[in-house]
């Protein structure tokens, strides 16, 4: 297949940022036109539907068949959307909990301390799911409460994977984004609630999405149990990292 170029994709003058919005809105006119037919369309249908002239809908729709976001069947000159749009949109729309949950299982069980599951919403962290510690002291948070992202392991996890010109960032010094991305670890020593600590990894799916996998515990049990928590941590990272790759994303 030919290499299509960005510059093809533009129609007439303007500058490289509006061009650019231009032809995103475009794409996603051609995405939801093909969402509504199940057996493909040719350019032709495509163009009339959306409202562009086709030879702007035929190099729209070369450039995503080169990522593999739309196919088309030169044979039949049906475009129907593609294996990797259909991956993301798979993707956006599962419910990673019963993935995750044997790992949680697995980790509170190797730690005896409460392990939480969080998704990362731009300014803050929503608890999605948690197994419980079996320690008679233990941390223990509601499903769907939100907490901050700099002051929380599972908060400062997820902003060191946001790219470095993310607005975000800008809650977490520079000095502890590189920590945490070289040691694969967050850590909250009585930041966010007094006498409560906790290390915790963060992880994005295909389709965009953060989660967070923390563990919380009472501040004078974390000092002692230090290394071993950041041991198993790092154990549970890697098996769920192997698990989503391998199915994936999840």
């Amino acid at each position: 297949m030919s290499e299509v170029k960005r510059a093809d994709l533009t129609d007439g003058p303007g500058s490289m940022h509006s061009s650019g919005i231009q032809v995103i809105s475009r794409a996603a006119a051609i995405f939801r036109a093909l969402s509504d037919s199940e057996q493909g369309m040719s350019l032709g249908q495509i163009a009339r539907k959306v409202g562009l002239p086709r030879s702007t809908v035929q190099r729209i729709v070369a450039a995503l068949e080169h990522e593999n976001l739309l196919t088309h069947a030169k044979s039949s000159g049906q475009v129907r959307l593609g294996p990797e749009i259909q991956k993301l949109a798979r993707s956006a729309n599962r419910d990673i909990r019963p993935t995750l949950r044997p790992f949680l299982e697995k980790l509170c069980k190797d730690t005896g301390e409460t392990v939480d599951l969080a998704h990362f919403r731009g300014d803050h962290v929503v608890f999605v799911d948690q197994v419980p510690g079996g320690q008679r002291l233990r941390a223990v948070s509601a499903i769907g409460e939100r907490f901050p992202l700099a002051s929380t392991a599972n908060g400062k996890a997820c902003l060191a994977l946001l790219p470095d010109d993310d607005s975000a960032r800008q809650h977490l010094p520079t000095s502890e984004i590189i920590a945490i991305r070289e040691n694969g670890y967050a850590l909250d020593l009585d930041e966010h609630t007094d006498g409560i600590s906790a290390i915790g990894f963060a992880f994005a799916l295909p389709a965009g999405d953060i989660y967070a996998i923390s563990v919380p515990t009472p501040s004078h049990r974390f000092a002692a149990h230090r290394d071993m928590l950041i041991g198993q941590l790092l154990a549970a990272k890697e098996g769920v990292l192997a698990e989503l790759d391998a199915n994936g994303g999840g």
